[in-house]
């Protein structure tokens, strides 16, 4: 029986992050990998993290596929592509502390204000630079929501063009990371794939019921509660993060 309360508390994880990301197009991930992270290696947990959340996003971008911006994500999976060709050469490899500490610090992002930095993931370049940046955190921290936010939130798109369009760049980007761990010796097992198929009606069942919670939303509903849960996250990444500098775990 001990042997299911992991997977059991998996799945539920899964389920209940699924929703909140259907809802606000990220955060999920933040709170997914946090839990794996209390359990497994740095790398297993984000190539783990990766495969779950590529079903997550695959089918919130499915849901609300219509929605999808193509000419901003061809331009995104371009400076994605540059960003994961950067850190293979690299040999990058990543540590707990300085995950937990990147990812605390994301936050930050969203509440600058829009004529401080105003990027925009319609216009060519700043798509480019989305995927260059976004792509690499996700890379090396395993993700990456706040800053591919601030390439969206600050747009002319509503709501659901944003989500849909952050769900394909998503999937892509988790794509090219479980591809990117999957070199390293301590990523994904076999046992760590069954995981990934327990997790996936789970994952499917979340994005469905976030997606219909998000046509009851407002986009400034949207926007505010956006920047607050991932701030709340944040705080305890990055909390976590300085103890662990400071060696009290």
């Amino acid at each position: 029986m001990s042997g299911l309360i992991i997977p059991a508390l998996v799945a539920l994880a899964v389920f209940l992050t699924s929703t909140l990301s259907g809802v606000f197009g990220m955060a999920g991930g933040l709170i997914l990998l946090a839990l794996l992270l209390t359990f497994l290696p740095v790398a297993t947990a984000i190539a783990l993290q990766g495969a779950i959340q590529i079903i997550a996003n695959g089918s919130r971008a499915w849901f609300s596929r219509s929605y999808i911006d193509w000419r901003a994500l061809g331009f995104i999976c371009t400076g994605l592509a540059a960003a994961a060709i950067l850190l293979f050469i690299l040999r990058y490899t990543p540590d707990l502390a300085t995950v937990c500490i990147a990812i605390g610090l994301m936050p930050i992002l969203v509440w600058i204000p829009k004529h401080w930095l105003s990027l925009d993931a319609t216009k060519p370049v700043h798509a480019f630079f989305c995927g260059f940046l976004a792509g690499g955190l996700n890379l090396a921290v395993g993700v990456s929501g706040p800053t591919v936010d601030i390439f969206f939130i600050r747009t002319e798109m509503d709501r659901r063009k944003v989500i849909a369009t952050k769900a394909a760049t998503q999937v892509i980007s988790h794509a090219v990371k479980v591809v990117f761990y999957s070199t390293l010796a301590t990523a994904m097992a076999w046992g760590d794939w069954v995981m990934v198929l327990i997790a996936a009606p789970f994952a499917v069942a979340g994005t469905n019921l976030g997606y219909h919670l998000l046509q009851r939303l407002t986009d400034v509903g949207f926007r505010k509660w956006t920047r607050w849960i991932v701030t709340v996250i944040g705080a305890y990444y990055l909390l976590r993060g300085l103890s662990l500098l400071a060696g009290m775990q």
